[in-house]
């Protein structure tokens, strides 16, 4: 069977993303708003994973705080970036599908920047189970993305269809909010803290 190519990988934004974070991180500029909410769910040298992880700005931060940070990223040109901008960070050019239940367990998994509506159409509650079957325990996962105003070929990913697929899949949700400063959730961008049913 063909595996199917992910929406990002038919938006061909690689060295745009990458090229637009490496200057904003050259200007000093803030790209940490993600990692201090995860920070903040977590003990001291958790175990977290950052699915998805672009050019490993949030794995980045989250590892200097002190956690033990594993990121995986499909897009080869960007975990080359990661490698570059952010040397000694464990990061391994891997796809969130191919998440096992031995690749666990994890106190946090961090899902940010879109990657949700980005993925190969149909395969979304695959992903969400995936990274409940790494999740520790206690564990959690933190994800967000843009419900409007979506870059182009991503999905349209409504706050209905998102939380039936969490259902589907024996996820609920903990907390939603709109930003990763926890202001009210509304119909912009959608932030989740979720967890097993």
């Amino acid at each position: 069977m063909t595996k199917r190519p992910t929406r990002w990988q038919e938006s061909g934004h690689s060295a745009n993303y990458g090229m637009r974070f490496a200057e904003l991180i050259a200007a000093g500029e803030d790209v940490e708003g993600e990692a201090r909410l995860a920070d903040t769910l977590l003990p001291r040298g958790a175990r977290v994973l950052d699915a998805g992880a672009g050019m490993g700005r949030v794995a980045a931060a989250l590892l200097q705080r002190g956690h033990r940070v594993v990121a995986i990223e499909p897009d080869a040109v960007l975990v080359r970036q990661a490698r570059e901008t952010y040397p000694g960070l464990p990061i391994e050019e891997r796809d969130i599908l191919g998440l096992g239940p031995d690749d666990g367990p994890f106190d946090l998994v961090v899902c940010v920047g879109n990657v949700m509506v980005y993925l190969a159409e149909g395969t979304e509650r695959v992903a969400l189970a995936a990274m409940r079957d790494v999740l520790a325990e206690k564990g959690r996962i933190l994800v967000g993305f843009h419900l409007k105003g979506r870059p182009p070929h991503a999905r349209e990913y409504t706050v209905a269809e998102f939380e039936a697929d969490l259902t589907a899949v024996g996820l609920r949700v903990d907390l939603r909010s709109g930003t990763y400063q926890l202001h009210p959730a509304n119909d912009d961008y959608g932030v989740w803290i979720l967890s097993r049913a």
